[in-house]
């Protein structure tokens, strides 16, 4: 029997953490919650709802989060899911059974709707190199042995983890999901200026 571990990342998410973690457990195996050394609770109430719980020292954001997780994963699939209650638990069955099927060794939940213009460009020259995807997207399915072997280097996961899935002869496939509304500010990612240049070497990488 195929066994699934969430991966779920989280900073400050409190309010939102017991809800995601009540609707993930009937699809998976193990949780485990990295909390990114949050100020607020997230950590007491991720123990308390039954996952295991990774705490890092210092804030060291989602890339790091996500590879703590897939380090501790026992699983054979494991999948990304964010804490604040985006995405639907829903999905997971969709997202998993392509990997149990032999059809690919990654599956990406793709959003009807890419929020913001600069992820939306990157995954445009991100396409120049590969069949991505939704290559931004928080939820995911990886198989375990596949996700402890990327180094997913960047300053966040658009382009580059999708592309070194690919380097490293992974399938990818895509499911379509929709985005749940949640009552979160989002801020504008000038992050993705540094993304842009750390994508550039992949568009000239031989593999």
């Amino acid at each position: 029997m195929t066994r699934i571990t969430a991966v779920i990342p989280a900073y400050n998410e409190a309010a939102r953490i017991a809800g995601t973690l009540i609707k993930a457990r009937p699809y998976v195996d193990e949780i485990i919650v990295v909390d990114d050394a949050s100020t607020d609770d997230t950590a007491d109430i991720a123990k308390r709802s039954g996952a295991t719980v990774l705490s890092q020292e210092i804030n060291k954001g989602y890339i790091d989060a996500i590879k703590t997780g897939f380090r501790e994963a026992s699983g054979d699939i494991v999948l990304t899911l964010d804490a604040d209650g985006e995405f639907s638990a829903d999905d997971i069955p969709s997202l998993v059974q392509p990997i149990i099927d032999g059809d690919a060794e990654m599956v990406q939940g793709h959003r009807d709707t890419i929020p913001r213009p600069s992820e939306r460009f990157l995954t445009w020259i991100s396409q120049k190199k590969g069949d991505v995807g939704d290559s931004g997207t928080g939820l995911r399915a990886i198989q375990t042995a596949l996700a402890k072997q990327l180094e997913i280097k960047g300053i966040c996961i658009c382009g580059v983890l999708s592309l070194e899935v690919i380097s490293k002869g992974g399938r990818i496939t895509e499911v379509p999901i929709t985005l749940q509304k949640v009552d979160k500010p989002r801020k504008i990612a000038w992050f993705h200026l540094g993304q842009f240049l750390l994508l550039l070497p992949w568009l000239f990488r031989k593999y």
